[in-house]
């Protein structure tokens, strides 16, 4: 099965690679490192002796997506990679061992971690070249929902992705079961290869424009969605815990029993709508952080960000379907508390058709709010480029060519976002979790911005480092749209 294309779509064939090497000196491409000098690190601080303690290997693999071989990249030969679980506070010593033919690197998605330990080559590490090996020590401060990923080149477009839970001692609890659920898009070994995608764009690369730009046709992004243009690629196959619709994953539990799901978007290019046939969903946190609880039929889930929700089951087989917004086709997974026969891979519930939420329409539980301060610095950044020539950037500019924001440790710093293009782009802070004023203080560190929007996020400068500020889709941030926060 192959990708398709229109103007408002990438081409999923025939281009070569026709461009200049990468913009982003923090990444190395899928086949090869680029010449760069050594990084000199921050300091590791003492932390002492772990709490959990692993392996990854990173390798080359098959995987079955159901019914579908796919020749691709792993972490520990399994799709997705295996969950790490800790409990705040804890300290995990990770090794990871690259047995891929080019450079890696493994960033702890979400995570406040000490800069040294971020896994962004370039900025925070040289890259883990093929053979060798890096070891992550770091302390998991915060309870929630994150994941790990590579931060090299397009790496996370192939299977490099896995849960990284940690567990609030303190919880309470309160449901009988727990289900972690990670959404991707895929083509690696069954279409065109994510370094292909990435060299066909980079043939087509321009100038990145900086005015607002209404016309959608100009633009050429994906558009038939309320959110605008929300990517720029049409997959093959849209996965849930590594299957596609085909040959869904199974949950089961019994009827009346209470289900805590944590749903994380590890997709490349693609922003999902999510429901579960036949049920409400209770959000109760997002990027890790908890909220004032919302129900809603649906909910909008963008590339980084993860959302846990409360279901009370009902009685029979339920569709939990991640549709590909904007896109056609979409992820299966089914929830079974009884008998029944199993809906199709194409099943489209009702619930899908509601209102979808917004995860930076919620508001904060009030254990999550940042004390109240005055920002101490206002920084406007604004969200560039277009589809057409191809260019993403931030502040008129690419990364490489970038002024990194400064600040100074303990400042609260303002940052104002606004989105010039007709592309929703969800931006992605390491090191930190923004607090939204807008939001009575909601805090994420992965923010939506829709079109010709602007979003406020403060921070808290309190772990100083050199920490990138991106869009979380991989190819935006590989062909420019990337800055830095360093302190």
């Amino acid at each position: 099965m192959n990708s398709s294309f229109t103007r408002r779509q990438l081409i999923v064939g025939g281009m070569g690679l026709a461009g200049a090497g990468l913009l982003a000196a923090c990444s190395s491409t899928g086949g090869g490192a680029a010449t760069r000098a050594p990084v000199s690190a921050a300091p590791t601080p003492s932390l002492g002796k772990p709490s959990v303690e692993a392996t990854l290997r990173v390798g080359v693999d098959q995987v079955d997506l159901g019914g579908v071989t796919a020749s691709t990249w792993l972490y520990d030969g399994v799709l997705p990679g295996k969950e790490l679980r800790a409990k705040s506070g804890d300290v995990l010593a990770i090794r990871v061992e690259n047995a891929l033919p080019v450079d890696t690197s493994v960033h702890w998605h979400g995570i406040r971690l000490h800069n040294a330990a971020d896994g962004v080559p370039g900025l925070t590490q040289d890259p883990i070249a093929a053979g060798d090996s890096f070891s992550y020590t770091f302390r998991a401060p915060d309870p929630g929902t994150y994941f790990f990923h590579p931060h090299s080149g397009v790496q996370i477009d192939r299977g490099l992705y896995a849960p990284l839970i940690i567990e609030d001692p303190a919880e309470p609890g309160g449901y009988d079961a727990e289900w972690v659920l990670v959404l991707d898009d895929w083509t690696d070994g069954v279409g065109k290869s994510p370094d292909d995608i990435l060299a066909e764009f980079k043939a087509q690369n321009g100038t990145v424009s900086t005015g607002m730009n209404h016309d959608m046709g100009g633009m050429g992004g994906m558009g038939s969605s309320p959110l605008g243009d929300v990517g720029d690629i049409r997959y093959p196959y849209y996965l849930i815990n590594g299957r596609i619709p085909k040959s869904p994953r199974t949950l089961t539990a019994k009827p009346g029993q209470k289900a805590r799901i944590r749903i994380i978007n590890a997709a490349a290019d693609t922003l999902f709508r999510v429901a579960l046939g036949g049920h409400v969903m209770t959000v109760t946190h997002t990027d890790g952080f908890p909220v004032q609880q919302a129900e809603t039929r649906a909910l909008y889930l963008a590339q980084g960000e993860r959302v846990d929700v409360l279901v009370t089951l009902g009685d029979g087989v339920f569709p939990l379907v991640a549709s590909a917004e904007g896109k056609g086709g979409q992820g299966l997974a089914l929830v079974r508390t009884g008998s029944g026969a199993a809906p199709s891979a194409t099943v489209r519930p009702a619930e899908l058709d509601a209102d979808p939420l917004l995860l930076t329409a919620l508001m904060p539980a009030d254990a999550a709010r940042l004390p109240d301060q005055q920002p101490d610095q206002v920084e406007q950044v604004t969200l560039n480029g277009q589809m057409q020539p191809y260019a993403w950037g931030m502040n008129g500019t690419v990364f490489g060519a970038d002024t990194p924001i400064r600040t100074t440790n303990g400042a609260r710093v303002r940052l104002q976002m606004t989105n010039m293009t007709m592309m929703a782009h969800p931006m992605h802070i390491h090191g930190h979790t923004w607090s939204l004023p807008q939001n009575g203080g909601l805090r994420k560190d992965t923010v939506l911005v829709l079109p010709m929007q602007t979003v406020t996020a403060d921070l808290q400068a309190d772990n100083p480092g050199k920490w990138a500020y991106h869009c979380h889709n991989i190819y935006h941030a590989e062909i420019g749209m990337m800055t830095s926060l360093q302190y």
